[in-house]
């Protein structure tokens, strides 16, 4: 178990972190989530051994981290939001490298590194210099380099930073296989990546733990905000997506009910979905009026008013800060 008790990081006067407690089990993978600022970066780089805590205490099972920093760091693997790589060596001599500075024998790298390069996905660009990678496959070294020592705890900071959708889901993808064997700890701002890769979640806003529990869990604080009697429902249109147009369709939509609060299309290629909030169900309705004005509609869909972590997310962030103010 890793647990953190009361632990805070000041910058002279100005508080990044804490105190916060929070305790993670062994083999869960826990997001910290939050937007820029929040303290995300500071929380993981102090769990890492990284930075020294101002106060409070980290433990990974019995032993604390502040006091026994060298032998807890060999259980700890860390990915830091611009990995640390030297683009001037091959993937399997830097790996090496990385294995040595953490007193790993030549024979126990040796026998880890094909596992490491299996697990990332880095078998076919082991022999290739690090500056001639791709992003995705920077990324994956960064990883590559924060396991090769085969640690308890896995820290990866924003793991899918400036990668393009197939990366991002291949990364997601490493991340599931590599929840078989460690615990992992994900910093993340991006909402539907770290509901989709994590167990559990922590918030975390102005240096402090806003909420935490499962994605379900954290939806459901803010579900009382929502009347049960509104209807949610997504229409999704093809359509060539100029502002002109969004806005007919838009007041279209909105003529169909008094009630009816149209939210902002979300463009995806040559579609466009609007979220419609409404006192009655409205997509019979919504079809009708869309069809008869010559519109495209290719989707169209109810959403559970029970709330979505996105709302409870907004609203958390809200409550952290005006309680700053």
């Amino acid at each position: 178990m890793i647990r953190a008790q009361d632990v805070s990081k000041y910058y002279g006067a100005h508080r990044a972190l804490g105190p916060v407690s929070f305790e993670i089990e062994e083999g869960e993978t826990v997001g910290f989530l939050g937007l820029n600022g929040a303290g995300k970066t500071t929380a993981l780089r102090v769990l890492a051994g990284d930075l020294r805590p101002s106060g409070g205490s980290i433990s990974i099972g019995n032993q604390d981290v502040v006091t026994n920093p060298d032998s807890l760091r060999r259980k700890i693997g860390f990915l830091p939001e611009s990995p640390p790589l030297y683009e001037d060596m091959t993937v399997e001599k830097f790996l090496s490298f990385a294995g040595k500075l953490r007193r790993m024998s030549q024979s126990d790298i040796d026998s880890r590194l094909k596992k490491v390069l299996g697990l990332t996905g880095l078998e076919s660009v082991r022999q290739k210099l690090i500056g001639q990678l791709s992003s995705g496959f920077k990324q994956r070294v960064g990883v590559a380099q924060a396991i090769i020592h085969d640690p308890t705890l896995l820290i990866l900071d924003e793991p899918t930073r400036s990668l393009d959708p197939v990366q991002i889901v291949e990364m997601r993808e490493m991340i599931a296989a590599l929840k078989e064997k460690h615990t992992v700890l994900i910093s993340s701002h991006i909402l539907t990546e770290i509901s989709k890769t994590c167990d559990r979640l922590l918030v975390l806003g102005k240096g402090e733990i806003l909420a935490e529990g499962t994605q379900e869990e954290i939806a459901q604080l803010f579900a009382p905000l929502h009347d049960d009697s509104l209807q949610y429902v997504d229409i999704t249109i093809d359509m060539d997506g100029s502002s002109g147009e969004q806005t007919a369709i838009a007041s279209l939509l909105g003529d169909i009910d008094s009630s009816a609060k149209v939210n902002a299309g979300t463009k995806h290629g040559n579609k466009v979905t609007y979220r419609v909030n409404a006192d009655r169900d409205i997509r019979a309705a919504a079809a009708k009026t869309l069809v008869e004005a010559g519109y495209a509609l290719v989707g169209l869909s109810a959403i559970e008013s029970t709330g979505n972590l996105e709302d409870a997310f907004v609203e958390l962030v809200k409550k952290g800060k005006s309680d700053d103010n």
